[in-house]
């Protein structure tokens, strides 16, 4: 199974070990930490767009 991994040109500002990587696979929507990658979480389009929309709204911005 190959997949393709990609992540945020913003995590170069930070140490690219540690960031969020997301990838598309058989219709799902994969997200892992690149300093675990072991570690998969799977969701769908529609959830991962409900989750940017916040986001960009600053709803988790306390997280940061």
């Amino acid at each position: 199974m190959h997949i393709q991994w990609r992540k945020s040109s913003k995590s170069a500002e930070h140490d690219e070990a540690e960031c969020l990587e997301l990838a598309e696979y058989d219709g799902e929507i994969l997200m892992r930490e690149s300093d675990n990658p072991d570690v998969v979480i799977r969701t769908t389009r529609a959830k991962l767009r409900a989750f940017l929309g916040g986001a960009k709204e600053g709803e988790f911005d306390d997280l940061a």
